[in-house]
């Protein structure tokens, strides 16, 4: 995977074109999680966060037709992180009927959830984890079921070689070896993914 990803110049272009399902599709499944997990990361809770996320879809799907890709200009994901980030600020200023307003607390609250020069470099990281759970999913039934547990394991929830061995029943040699062949692939789909054009 690359340091820095980037939306595809290509599916940007696809999602002009609102009868294209699967590039609306394919979209949703990388970016809803991401912005869902920086709404969360802001304090809001799941649902919230959820409506945060289809909010700045329909944003997008809104103003996507007339958006002009300009690689000199601010990338993609840097545009999307303002969208996303006004929307969770709108939804974390809008009170309700029986909620006070003049707290100290309140306005100290939202002081500190105003954009910090980390919150784009947040969402590029939550966008090359989806896009690596993305790639996952796509390759998870390509391989035997212990091989993938003995990958996940060791290579995701960082437990050591000898224990998943001992575990799986499976010789440490096995282990690095299917972590090694799921990460190729896994870096195949990814970067297959990011090349398309």
């Amino acid at each position: 995977m690359t340091n820095s990803p980037e939306t595809r110049p290509s599916l940007l272009i696809r999602l002009r074109d609102p009868v294209d399902q699967d590039a609306w599709f394919e979209f949703a499944e990388i970016y809803r999680p991401v912005i869902m997990r920086l709404a969360m990361r802001k304090g809001m809770q799941a649902a919230d966060a959820d409506d945060i996320a289809q909010k700045v879809l329909v944003s997008i799907a809104g103003v996507i037709e007339t958006h002009e890709h300009d690689p000199k200009r601010a990338h993609f994901l840097t545009w999307l992180n303002r969208i996303a980030h006004n929307a969770i600020l709108n939804a974390m200023t809008r009170i309700k009927p029986d909620q006070g307003s003049g707290k100290t607390e309140f306005h100290e609250f939202l002081n500190q959830q105003e954009s910090k020069p980390g919150d784009s470099g947040l969402l590029r990281l939550e966008y090359r984890r989806e896009v690596f759970r993305w790639a996952a999913r796509r390759v998870v039934s390509e391989f035997r079921s212990t091989t993938w547990q003995a990958f996940w394991m060791t290579a995701i929830e960082g437990r050591s070689v000898e224990e998943v061995s001992n575990e799986l029943g499976k010789k440490p040699g096995a282990i690095y070896t299917a972590r090694s062949r799921i990460m190729y692939r896994i870096q195949e789909v990814v970067t297959e993914y990011e090349s398309r054009s």
